[in-house]
């Protein structure tokens, strides 16, 4: 089947790239930012609703605690930040938040820190994906009725676009992220211009509506508590920080300083757009409810299930460009597509992490192996197919998948944040330059005051999300951890089953004699050349074999055998219950238990086809055969092929595949033709 789908393979995600190539995919700063920092920065369209929504609980009277919690993001979007410049410049190697907790605080942090953000990665996709489809319903109402498909298409798509790799893909996604920050931006200042010096008046479309509390008068700890899950709301505009730290091998050089700057840029440009959204929601009179059919109240009744609950972003962009405007479908346009690409940076970080991991026999081997355009592609296969069961399972509804969320990356971030505390603590025990001491202390200190900070942050999320859905997040980590740790320990018992000794064992010693069987069916073409083979093997004992199903085949076959002569003793066994496999397997097994020293040389004709089909009617019992045979020890089976007429169309087709040029190729030339680079550039 790879035959038949390699062309589509090369249309879909182009030719294939040189190991030597890999250089080439190394990313500058300006591509790095829209590919690793997308999610965060995207996640300006939602997490100031989220704010907004709980805070509906207790009526727009509560409204007035957003901007003390969005002040609270921003202080723990820095403090995220600037620990994690620490994370990029003393772990450039790029296993991020895994390496740092596995390397300072065991492999069980590790596995834990692992297992949190391969959940929180798929989950990216998924909310990312759902919370788009949702924007871009508003405008197109198909989309919004057959949203569980369309959000399944557009993570395939994504999916191929990553499979091109990631340089290709951080090109076509960096266009539409700088519009989207820019496009913010623009209303960030021309809505403060126009409240603060033109004193115009702005008002959000839900601006009329009231808001039904669903909890009046609350005070105490029931405010407390509602404050909390507001602020656990808002840290959505956190999530994707870590995978900056996590693809540190994908910038170009200096990795470090350009993946630390990079992560500066990020945090200002993200707490930037959070903060001016949730001003401007409140200086426009935005309303938000989380059940808007029963709790926005028009003219004193409900506004029914009929009403569609716009974004906060989209309400503010009506009240500060006007609905309609060129600018307001512009930003409209540019958010909805910035949510799908914000997915590309779980895109970036599992695969990558998936390879570590990998490489740590902790997933399979497949996940460590880059694909034909130099990407992790098993690993993007693997998060697709993960998000698109997330996403059908929850029917593409944000508001519930983004109860599941920022659990993991809390996690990661507060395992991480310790391990760099003892990190530093380690070198500070052995370094003695006082410039070098004070820069450790400094360090340290920034990443304790992270690990405090995010551990707090994370009971809070506990505390007040896990009714609500993190549950499901927390039971997908163990999940992951069993899965993982179980992949380990088959992975050491393997290597310490099959890694050699140092004395002399039974593998080693060479076998006492070889006896061979070649298995026959029918005296034809491909019997004679097994048995012609057989023989140059020089066994100590050379023997045909086959069944005796029919009684009248097999007295033709025998007289066959005498009237050609052939010197190789036939034997026959009795079947009958007309099985093929068992007799042969019963009889290797006997040779086996008279001379345990000896081995099994099974040899096997069998037919090459040239399609599909034809496997389907050829070479069965030998298949079947060949994998009993397996279980067998002391037993080699040996495959004589016989190629049919039909392979030559088979060899013929791969002669066309290999001269097939990918769209493209002849522009570019031959690889072998193509000049090749000077080894110094200018």
């Amino acid at each position: 089947m790879s035959k038949l789908t390699d062309p589509l393979k090369r249309i879909l995600i182009g030719r294939a790239l040189r190991s030597d190539r890999l250089g080439e995919t190394l990313l500058p700063k300006r591509i790095a930012l829209p590919v690793f920092a997308s999610d965060p920065l995207s996640s300006v369209a939602y997490a100031p609703g989220e704010v907004l929504l709980v805070l509906s609980i207790a009526g727009v009277s509560a409204y007035h605690f957003s901007p003390w919690i969005a002040v609270a993001v921003v202080v723990l979007m820095f403090t995220v930040v600037a620990s994690y410049r620490q994370n990029v410049h003393a772990y450039p190697s790029g296993g991020g938040d895994y390496e740092v907790a596995n390397t300072n605080l065991g492999p069980k942090a590790g596995l834990t820190v692992a297992s949190a953000l391969l959940v929180d990665y798929v989950l990216t996709v998924a909310v990312s994906i759902a919370s788009g489809v949702e924007n871009l319903g508003s405008a197109i109402p198909f989309v919004v009725e057959h949203k569980v498909s369309c959000a399944i298409g557009i993570i395939v798509l994504l999916t191929l676009m990553n499979l091109r790799g990631v340089k290709e893909s951080g090109k076509l996604f960096a266009i539409p992220t700088y519009i989207f920050v820019a496009g913010v931006f623009i209303m960030i200042v021309w809505g403060a211009y126009r409240g603060l010096v033109l004193d115009d008046t702005m008002r959000a479309p839900t601006a009329d509506l009231e808001i039904k509390p669903e909890a009046q008068g609350l005070a105490g700890f029931a405010l407390v508590f509602l404050l909390l899950r507001a602020f656990s709301s808002g840290c959505a505009a956190l999530t994707g920080v870590e995978a900056i730290s996590n693809g540190v091998p994908a910038f170009r050089k200096p990795k470090s300083r350009n993946a630390a700057t990079t992560l500066l840029f990020m945090g200002a440009l993200a707490v930037t757009m959070f903060c001016g959204i949730i001003g401007l929601a409140i200086a426009t009179d935005v309303r938000m409810a989380e059940n808007p059919a029963h709790d926005l109240i028009q003219n004193g009744t409900p506004v029914g299930s009929g009403y569609v609950q716009n974004p906060v972003i989209s309400q503010v962009a009506a009240a500060v460009f006007g609905d309609g405007t060129f600018f307001f479908v512009v930003l409209a346009a540019a958010t909805a597509l910035v949510l799908f690409l914000a997915a590309n940076t779980a895109y970036n970080g599992f695969p990558l992490l998936g390879s570590i991991l990998a490489q740590d026999r902790y997933l399979p081997r497949q996940l460590h192996t880059r694909g034909d355009r130099l990407a992790f592609s098993n690993g993007i296969v693997l998060l697709a197919g993960a998000a698109i069961l997330l996403v059908w399972v929850y029917g593409a509804d944000s508001t519930k998948l983004i109860q599941l969320y920022i659990v993991g990356v809390f996690v990661s971030f507060t395992l991480s944040q310790t391990g760099m505390v003892r990190h530093w603590n380690r070198h500070l025990a052995t370094e003695r330059d006082p410039a070098k001491r004070r820069h450790m202390v400094r360090s340290r200190a920034i990443n304790a005051f992270g690990a405090f900070f995010t551990g707090l942050v994370l009971v809070v999320v506990l505390g007040t999300k896990f009714t609500h859905g993190a549950w499901v997040a927390l039971l997908g980590m163990v999940i992951f951890y069993g899965t993982m740790t179980a992949i380990r320990k088959h992975y050491d018992r393997v290597a310490d089953e099959i890694a050699a000794p140092d004395e002399p064992t039974d593998d080693t010693v060479r076998p006492s004699r070889v006896h061979s069987i070649v298995l026959v069916s029918k005296v034809h073409r491909p019997t004679l050349r097994a048995v012609a083979y057989a023989k140059l093997m020089r066994s100590d004992r050379l023997e045909a074999v086959s069944i005796n199903v029919d009684p009248a085949e097999t007295k033709a076959l025998k007289a066959e055998w005498d009237r050609r002569g052939i010197n190789v003793p036939l034997k026959i066994l009795d079947s009958p219950y007309r099985e093929i496999t068992r007799p042969i397997i019963e009889y290797v097994k006997s040779l086996r238990r008279e001379s345990p020293r000896d081995a099994v040389s099974v040899i096997i004709p069998e037919y090459v086809v040239g399609h599909w089909w034809e496997h389907l009617l050829h070479n069965q019992s030998a298949l079947r055969l060949k994998g009993r045979l397996l279980f067998t020890p002391g037993v080699m089976v040996t495959s004589v092929p016989y190629q049919l007429q039909s392979s030559e169309a088979a060899k013929a087709r791969a002669k066309k595949r290999q001269d097939w040029n990918a769209p493209g190729a002849v522009r570019r030339g031959p690889v072998n033709e193509r000049p090749k680079e000077s080894s110094t550039k200018a």
